[in-house]
């Protein structure tokens, strides 16, 4: 038996910005970038046209408005073309709290097997750095993947086949713990048990584990 934990809203509470496209602007104008004048609606057209289910990495996607506006954007910061990816950094630098039971519910599950992250997460090293923050630790898991990492998001099939790879688990023996029906939901229809925390809080998912 294996599990997996969603982090953002199972295991964590994080702040991010109210208006993101807001937030990724400041931090690329601080770093020298020509932001155009109608940036907010930039951020928010598609660019890359990604197959269903699969992430679109946000420094892609940020890159990919900045081109779509005539926007030099490795004039900026460094000059090094990572100007983007700073900002990025910048703009997603949450304030973390960790949600009661998760640190018990995470050793509950190493006690039982390998356990991992798997997170739909857009921004790099951000589930690192939120985990660091935490009560929680990554030498506490196995394995931290995000849909940046393994490529697919939850709810698609993929995404919880990859993180049963890793684990070195048939899909059938992963249990998936987090809190949203609409992603985290998905485990059931690839073949895994998804444990949703509307019926199983983290307080009593030791208890849950040791009836299962």
């Amino acid at each position: 038996m294996s599990v997996s934990f969603d982090l953002f809203g199972t295991l964590v509470e994080a702040e991010y910005p109210e208006n993101p496209a807001a937030a990724v602007g400041a931090e690329l104008a601080a770093r020298n970038v020509a932001v155009p004048d109608d940036w907010e609606d930039a951020y928010h057209e598609v660019h890359i046209d990604a197959p269903d289910g699969a992430e679109v990495p946000l420094p892609a996607h940020v890159n990919a408005a900045l081109r779509s506006r005539d926007v030099d954007f490795r004039t900026g910061g460094d000059g090094h073309g990572n100007v983007v990816r700073r900002a990025l950094v910048a703009a997603f630098d949450p304030e973390v709290t960790t949600r009661e039971g998760a640190v018990e519910a995470v050793k509950a599950a190493a006690d039982r097997g390998p356990v991992a992250i798997l997170s739909n997460c857009s921004v790099p090293d951000l589930a690192n750095r939120t985990l660091i923050r935490s009560d929680l630790y990554p030498p506490m898991f196995d394995c931290i993947m995000t849909s940046l990492g393994c490529g697919w998001r939850k709810p698609d099939a993929r995404a919880f086949e990859s993180v049963a790879r890793m684990l070195d688990t048939p899909i059938e023996d992963l249990i998936h713990v987090g809190d949203d029906p609409a992603t985290d939901g998905g485990a059931t229809a690839a073949g895994a048990t998804a444990v949703l925390l509307d019926d199983v809080p983290l307080t009593e998912f030791p208890d849950w584990l040791e009836a299962h």
